[in-house]
């Protein structure tokens, strides 16, 4: 994270239609690499990651009126890029129904970007496999560390539900390794 990022200031800067482009490419520049990350762990390879971040940046452009500054900016923009993510994946499921054969841990390791070995691949088959909701708050607690209080707030989620998600999930993916062992 930038050390000249300042929220509150960001945030005026949102509000005033003379700044925001300026204003909006601060934002861009801030939460790239972050959101870049969190959408890769839930669609999986490196160019639908990248298409997901710019499709979730062009949302919160156009939704930037909608943006209230009750919650952070981070958090705002999270949920934008998670439901990209997630309406991707599901987009994604439609298509390859068709097309079984193809595995996420054989086109992991076909992909350029996936510098990972084969566990980690079958990591990611795991997870891929999880209903939306496990998957999404397995990923954020898992690979982020996040708390169950941000997750809460981007997913609009009790916390209570979001440790039972993540305990499900973390079985389920237990199970996938003992079949796969």
């Amino acid at each position: 994270m930038s050390q000249n990022y300042d929220e509150n200031e960001i945030a005026q800067l949102l509000a005033d239609k003379n700044r925001q482009r300026e204003a909006f490419g601060r934002v861009v520049r801030q939460y790239s690499e972050p959101l870049y990350w969190k959408i890769r762990r839930i669609v999986i390879t490196h160019d639908d990651a990248n298409d997901v971040l710019q499709n979730a940046f062009l949302k919160a452009w156009n939704n930037l009126g909608d943006f209230q500054n009750k919650s952070k900016i981070s958090t705002w923009l999270y949920r934008i890029a998670i439901n990209e993510a997630l309406d991707f994946v599901r987009r994604q499921k439609n298509k390859i129904s068709a097309d079984a054969d193809l595995s996420v841990a054989n086109s992991l390791m076909a992909d350029d970007y996936f510098d990972g070995d084969e566990a980690q691949a079958l990591l990611q088959e795991a997870i891929s496999r999880l209903p939306d909701v496990q998957r999404t708050v397995f990923t954020l607690r898992y690979f982020d560390d996040m708390k169950y209080s941000e997750i809460s707030q981007i997913l609009g989620t009790s916390e209570g539900a979001l440790k039972a998600s993540y305990h499900i999930a973390v079985q389920k993916i237990s199970d996938f390794f003992n079949k796969h062992d």
